[in-house]
């Protein structure tokens, strides 16, 4: 498989996107095509172990800078965003990687990938991270302001994902609403319900953001304003609990109890603690967005994952694994099968 990553990306680039490369390379046997100022990456990329791992640097002599918008990506041609999307265009890759400007990967996508014939509109979804069990957020990022018809065919777009992806037939979908009852939500909730609900799709009906994290339903659907702030408002608390539990678990111990009194109570914690210990490291990674990688952009004519800003060189790798995970799903394929071509 051929994977293009935006070298130019993260905050820190290109150190973790070059590391979280080389990384996946290794793991997986794949290509990798670092996309950016070649002479910057290739320095990154003498850095690294490349023993075993097939990695190519492409030039792109531009950057599509964090707070630049639409207007940039229309002038910046040659920005590592938008060469890396026409290598995917041209057939020499089979997926685009970037945890750069997302509404600039976003608009790279539309530009020079170009919509699925007959999807409307793109949608980002992720896996949501405290969950019971496997939920898919749609949409958390791509089109904030939202048409019925549109959340419809995110929907019908995350059922097809899903049950090739994940191999679960039938999928749950819910949408996120202020209440369970079919008269709850904003304008846009109570006119998609029924849209919804006289579908073929397993719609069971609104769901408050407490039971996203239960097993109600498999696909949480919502408009990308929605999304974004019910999936920033997670990973925030999730960084607070991360920090509060660091906190207990170290400066507070020490702060309260004097060293003299502490150390009997440590000898007598310590199968406690032992125990304790592998519980904690599992909280702490279910709630790491590194182990997620990123969103997947369903509908343009490409796979595309868009990594937080702040990835570090494993969740370049985990979005790179993301990827090769939706080309060998057929994403493309079922959704032009599932969704375009039952309308």
């Amino acid at each position: 498989m051929r994977i293009v990553v935006d070298a130019m990306g993260s905050d820190h680039h290109p150190g973790p996107d070059v590391e979280g490369a080389v990384q996946a390379a290794k793991t997986w046997g794949d290509q990798i095509i670092l996309v950016g100022k070649e002479d910057v990456v290739r320095s990154e990329l003498s850095k690294q172990d490349t023993a075993g791992a097939s990695v190519e640097v492409v030039h792109a002599p531009e950057v599509i800078e964090m707070d630049e918008h639409t207007r940039a990506v229309k002038r910046k041609k040659e920005a590592s965003i938008r060469v890396g999307m026409r290598l995917v265009k041209d057939g020499k890759a089979d997926a685009f990687v970037s945890a750069g400007n997302t509404a600039g990967v976003l608009a790279s996508a539309l530009f020079d990938l170009g919509r699925i014939r007959g999807i409307r509109r793109p949608a980002l979804c992720t896996i949501y991270p405290v969950a019971d069990h496997p939920v898919l957020l749609i949409d958390n990022g791509a089109t904030a302001d939202c048409k019925p018809e549109y959340l419809v065919q995110f929907a019908q777009m995350a059922v097809a994902y899903v049950e090739d992806a994940w191999g679960l037939s039938n999928p749950r979908v819910g949408i996120i609403s202020n209440g369970e009852e079919a008269d709850k939500g904003n304008m846009l909730v109570r006119d998609t319900y029924p849209l919804l609900a006289e579908s073929d799709l397993n719609f069971v009906g609104n769901v408050e953001p407490k039971e996203i994290t239960k097993d109600v339903t498999d696909i949480a659907l919502t408009d990308g304003f929605t999304g974004n702030i019910v999936l920033k408002t997670t990973e925030a608390v999730a960084s607070f609990l991360g920090r509060f539990l660091k906190q207990q678990l170290t400066g507070g111990l020490l702060n309260k109890i004097g060293l003299v009194l502490m150390i009997p109570g440590l000898v007598a914690m310590v199968p406690g603690i032992v125990l304790l210990a592998p519980s904690l490291l599992r909280v702490s990674k279910r709630l790491d967005y590194a182990e997620y990688g990123g969103a997947l952009l369903l509908g343009v004519d490409g796979v595309v994952i868009v990594g937080h800003g702040r990835s570090n060189a494993r969740a370049v790798k985990n979005a790179i694994d993301q990827a090769r995970r939706a080309v060998e799903s057929g994403m493309l394929d079922a959704i032009r099968r599932d969704v375009v071509e039952r309308e």
